[in-house]
């Protein structure tokens, strides 16, 4: 017999024995038919295909988003307005806020009033341009003595009733407080939801 340095040690019946067929239970190494076409209908590519398209979607969706909740705070709908317009203590806010009569809500008109008044007057008398420039930082100081006022009172109130993460740097209740408070009342957003001052929170 002459010896073959290529062919592997055993009989030739061995070595043309064919391979196993995998178990039933054993895994394929490929996902099945099935999975495959879950797999598929599952993908999403990263990349949308029309970038413009998909950017003038997203800004459609993103206004109706805001004229919803614009259309909220006009109509005092809490349930939809913006997430930060429904929080419990700025709802106190607003109540406590619109309750009061407030020197600042009326400080837009009276500058503007005082302006006007100031420039007709000093053409004929130039001297009254000082008192009347002392009257405009007389209101100033006495909107800003009452917006203290208010939001002292109102900050105990605030920690007592809901704790210090109302009033806390994060919170911005202070700001939102007394840019409140200095506009007229019937410009207010949200909507006050008394049509009348003297409805405190409870």
């Amino acid at each position: 017999m002459t010896w073959n340095p290529f062919k592997k040690n055993g009989t030739g019946d061995e070595a043309q024995k064919p391979l196993p067929e995998a178990e039933p239970g054993e895994r394929k190494g490929r996902p099945t038919p099935k999975r495959r076409l879950a797999e598929e209908r599952n993908f999403r590519p990263l990349v949308p295909k029309d970038r413009k398209a998909e950017a003038k979607e997203s800004r459609r969706r993103m206004r109706e988003r805001e004229n919803r909740q614009y259309d909220a705070m006009r109509s005092g709908d809490i349930a939809h307005m913006p997430k930060a317009e429904r929080l419990p203590w700025r709802i106190y806010i607003r109540d406590y806020v619109d309750a009061r009569f407030n020197i600042g809500e009326f400080f837009i008109p009276v500058a503007f009033a005082i302006l006007i008044l100031s420039m007709l007057v000093t053409i004929k008398w130039p001297a009254l341009s000082i008192p009347m420039m002392l009257l405009m930082y007389a209101y100033l100081i006495a909107v800003i003595i009452d917006v203290v006022v208010m939001w002292r009172g109102l900050r105990k109130k605030l920690v007592a009733k809901y704790g210090e993460a109302a009033v806390g740097k994060g919170s911005r209740s202070g700001s939102y407080a007394w840019s409140r408070a200095i506009q007229m009342r019937r410009w207010r957003l949200p909507k006050p939801r008394s049509p009348k001052r003297g409805q405190w929170p409870k």
